[in-house]
């Protein structure tokens, strides 16, 4: 869907920050929206779906399980 997202999980990516969680939040919601910078009636919709799916992806990053990278632990 939006080949600027990279994969932030092992073994593709060791150092994820939360800078790099938000970018990729940011790209998704610009894609969807199809607004590089929403207009200011919208940037309090296009800021709140950042903050969800960067809470989102975090949520997702720290559950996952990765075969062959220590075992029960999580991706970051």
């Amino acid at each position: 869907m939006c080949r600027s997202i990279r994969t932030l999980r092992p073994p593709y990516a060791e150092a994820v920050t939360e800078q790099d969680v938000r970018a990729a939040a940011l790209q998704y919601v610009r894609k969807v929206s199809g607004f590089r910078a929403p207009a200011a009636h919208n940037q309090a919709a296009f800021d709140l779906a950042v903050e969800r799916i960067t809470a989102a992806t975090e949520e997702l990053l720290e559950g996952l399980v990765i075969k062959g990278a220590g075992g029960a632990e999580g991706a970051r």
